[in-house]
């Protein structure tokens, strides 16, 4: 029973529409590995709070960019961040994006794709995502973090079904992917299972995705669709 709700409306929410008004229409604007991992992961570091806000600052952050992520990176035009007080979104400033894009010149500058963070253990890489910034806007899985954030980032980049999510990694098995925890997922995954901790954590987190293994194996975070478009419409329970 909970089964077919849930696939109906991962059904319902995981579909091409969907991200006329979500923001990983910005990633999905590039074609090139790098700029798409880039434009993910910074889209993602600002994706909370009201809709429209982060829509209309992903606009923003990507014209600061000139709209080239991987060029803007390498170039090292974000110098001129390093202690300005400008504000990109909500908590997030251009000090905080400097910090960022130090820490993605110093990894592209080794290595080909973040991909290689995550080919072991998710957990392991979201720790080591964590230290390649060391920034309060990257989850720290250590400190028991949801690092809903980071794992959207990971499903956006790592589900390969081809309606939503970009797909480009191709090591990353997706039984593996962590739910994205946010409020609306929490507040339903709890009017469905009455003992999932209380705390908005990575506890939480790998408990609610054990839960949706068990409806499906093979790709848990497809849940991530009925549980947040469900929450996001308001509803309290399936």
């Amino acid at each position: 029973m909970i089964k077919k709700r849930l696939d109906e409306l991962a059904d319902k929410y995981n579909i091409k529409s969907f991200e006329i008004k979500d923001p990983i229409q910005f990633p999905k604007k590039f074609s090139k590995r790098q700029d798409i991992e880039i434009s993910a992961l910074l889209t993602s570091i600002i994706t909370w709070g009201k809709r429209d806000m982060i829509l209309r600052n992903c606009e923003k952050l990507h014209s600061m960019m000139n709209h080239q992520p991987y060029r803007f990176i390498m170039s090292k035009e974000w110098q001129k961040f390093e202690n300005s007080d400008v504000n990109i979104h909500r908590t997030f400033f251009e000090r905080d994006l400097y910090v960022i894009c130090k820490g993605l010149h110093t990894y592209y500058s080794n290595h080909e794709t973040l991909e290689e963070l995550f080919e072991n253990d998710i957990q392991n890489g979201l720790y080591e995502l964590f230290m390649l910034f060391e920034s309060k806007h990257v989850g720290n899985p250590a400190k028991n973090s949801a690092c809903k954030r980071s794992n959207l980032f990971l499903r956006w980049l790592a589900r390969k079904d081809g309606i939503v999510d970009i797909g480009i990694w191709k090591k990353i098995d997706e039984s593996k992917l962590i739910i994205p925890l946010d409020t609306h997922v929490s507040r339903i995954a709890r009017s469905i299972w009455d003992d999932i901790p209380k705390s908005n954590s990575m506890r939480t987190a790998l408990y609610i995705t054990e839960r949706l293994s068990e409806l499906n194996p093979d790709d848990p975070c497809v849940y991530d669709f009925a549980l947040f478009g469900w929450g996001e419409e308001g509803y309290k329970t399936i």
